[in-house]
């Protein structure tokens, strides 16, 4: 019998999204070395600070709600014009200004240039240390374009395409995400690879 990790998340994109990566394709019975994986909509405490303190407090939290072995993960959008920002608290940004209200934050600014970044943290249990996974993808802040179903994905233009990320296909994105990035960290970890 396989152990369970836990991945945190209530949304039904994102775990389509991770387990497609990190178990090469399956949804249904999910494996990644002796890891099955389940997933499990926790409501966790939103702390401010750094994505890695933000990442290490969700993982401890999770772990102590589940009671077992946790994947939680934090995806932040930084613009480089400010240093990064909104960073971790993109979601709340979204949620008030809007997408074109983020792009209208660098009218005024040249660079538009931005980092998507994906955090998972792993931890094997209650009270136990949280491992970091980070995966970083480079791009420019757009005018929408695309869907808007999935987050910040329509305004940001991964470099080297001429396509935002909700203009992709699944794949094509899958292939050069900073989720999956990440992911392929996380998947090197559970099986022993690293």
């Amino acid at each position: 019998m396989s152990d369970t990790i836990t991945f945190v998340t209530g949304n039904a994109n994102k775990l389509r999204e991770v387990t497609a990566i990190l178990c090469n394709g399956q949804t249904e019975g999910a494996t990644v070395g002796k890891y099955s994986i389940t997933n499990q909509k926790i409501d966790l405490d939103e702390i401010q600070g750094s994505i890695e303190e933000i990442t290490i407090h969700k993982a401890k939290q999770a772990a102590a709600t589940v009671g077992g072995t946790v994947l939680v993960e934090d995806t932040c959008l930084g613009f480089n014009a400010y240093n990064n920002l909104p960073g971790p608290y993109i979601k709340w940004f979204v949620n008030s200004i809007g997408l074109g209200g983020l792009v209208k934050m660098l009218d005024g600014f040249e660079d538009k240039s931005a980092n998507a970044i994906t955090t998972f943290g792993f931890c094997d249990g209650p009270g136990k240390e949280v491992q970091l996974l980070q995966g970083v993808t480079t791009g420019t802040i757009v005018d929408s374009r695309g869907p808007t179903d999935f987050g910040w994905d329509s305004i940001f233009m991964p470099d080297g395409f001429d396509t935002t990320y909700a203009e992709m296909k699944g794949e094509a994105k899958n292939k050069i995400s900073q989720r999956s990035k990440a992911l392929a960290k996380v998947k090197a970890y559970l099986t022993g690879e690293t």
